[in-house]
């Protein structure tokens, strides 16, 4: 590279990234063959318009690897391309998302959602998010002391409102999700489910979490987090009399985006075939044996874990409440102190608020831990007992 400031911060990334453990849930490290067709000259093609209907020329070979990257899609997920449409041109999660909305909620329309204090996304119909300038959301949340969702709670909630649409699927929910009684739900008010599975998508396509996709109408994902690929997103929509899949294609070209990003849905192609590998099984398998470890050890410490415990990649610890004076209410270590401290030790987590925190957003109750990244490393549980210890140890300095 002759621009030698860029690659010299790049050599500086690297260097920082192995010398760290990384326990940030939404982070992962790709192979060698994604980052190869992440950089490749696919990224000098426009090609604005879906297969066979692009309004550029020159486009054949970018027809076939976006016919052959939702080909990887349904069997990554073992769907019949007779019930599911995908489309693979979203650029991220978040215009996915917007997509969606945009194709099936009238304006002012009711999104039910989780909030965002609670576990839920941004896209989900926060205030300060698009999504809740457009919409309208109808917010859940969890048990005050279980923390955990209460489906009957929810299916009241539903058959007052009648939203929409109800999103399932959050960013710090470490719990199994009932999809089951999620689409009782939906039905109970009359309502599209859609599953935003962004976090848990390595997982369902490894076989560690249940699949959402026996009960949902549409669902979302990006492609970066357990799926272990590039910075992407991907759609799933039931086909059926409804119309969704042209709806939302319609909604993500030409409502939202133009021309697609070659190199990225490559790259995701990629990605789609090493999670459809027995490797990736045994992977996803030890996602979450290493996330059950680290909590466990934790809470063996004295530190409190949110909901008790997890079933996936993820899980909220209480550094404030319950944490290093093992009082509630004692006043432990801020999740930003938290943060802080522990990257100065060389493990990266990201601050986050816990259910019904009481303290502000910049500076919340605790911190959000998961192992995706460092079991792509190849560490086991004896390897997340002994970051727990490590854990434990920073955080109980004076």
């Amino acid at each position: 590279m002759k621009d030698t400031q860029i690659k010299k911060l790049i050599e500086a990334e690297k260097k920082r990234q192995k010398k760290v453990i990384n326990l940030i849930p939404s982070e992962n490290y790709l192979s060698k063959d994604v980052l190869e067709a992440l950089g490749s000259e696919l990224n000098d093609k426009y090609c604005e318009g879906y297969p066979g209907r692009r309004y550029y020329g020159g486009n054949g070979i970018m027809d076939k690897i976006e016919l052959l990257c939702i080909d990887r899609a349904l069997k990554a997920f073992k769907l019949d391309p007779k019930e599911w449409h995908v489309n693979v041109q979203p650029h991220s999660g978040s215009p996915a998302n917007l997509a969606v909305y945009l194709a099936c909620v009238p304006k002012e329309g009711k999104i039910m959602g989780m909030s965002l204090a609670h576990g839920g996304h941004l896209t989900h119909g926060h205030k300060v998010s698009a999504t809740g300038k457009l919409w309208t959301q109808i917010p859940y949340g969890l048990e005050p002391v279980t923390e955990v969702l209460n489906y009957d709670q929810l299916r009241e909630m539903a058959m007052k409102e009648k939203p929409v649409i109800i999103v399932a699927g959050y960013t710090a929910y470490s719990r199994f999700i009932d999809w089951a009684k999620m689409r009782e739900i939906a039905d109970a008010g009359n309502s599209l489910l859609m599953v935003d599975m962004s976090h848990i998508a390595g997982l369902v396509a490894g076989g560690a979490y249940p699949s959402p996709f026996p009960f949902a109408d549409i669902v979302t994902t990006t492609t970066h987090k357990t799926l272990r690929g590039p910075r992407s997103a991907i759609i799933f929509m039931r086909k059926d009399e409804r119309e969704l899949d042209k709806k939302i294609d319609k909604a993500v070209f030409p409502g939202l985006q133009g021309g697609p990003h070659m190199n990225q849905i490559a790259a995701v192609a990629v990605t789609l075939k090493e999670a459809s590998s027995p490797s990736f099984k045994k992977y996803a398998a030890q996602v979450v044996k290493n996330t059950k470890v680290l909590a466990d050890e934790l809470h063996k410490y004295g530190w409190r874990v949110v909901s008790g415990g997890t079933d996936s990649h993820l899980f909220l610890l209480d550094t404030w409440n319950n944490g290093v004076n093992n009082e509630k209410g004692a006043g432990g270590v801020s999740g930003k102190d938290a943060s802080d401290k522990l990257e100065k030790e060389g493990i990266i987590v990201n601050k986050n608020a816990i259910p019904f925190d009481t303290r502000p957003p910049a500076d919340p109750s605790g911190i959000r831990l998961g192992s995706a990244a460092e079991t792509t490393r190849g560490r086991k549980e004896k390897d997340f007992k002994a970051i727990a210890k490590r854990i434990d140890k920073i955080l109980r300095k004076a």
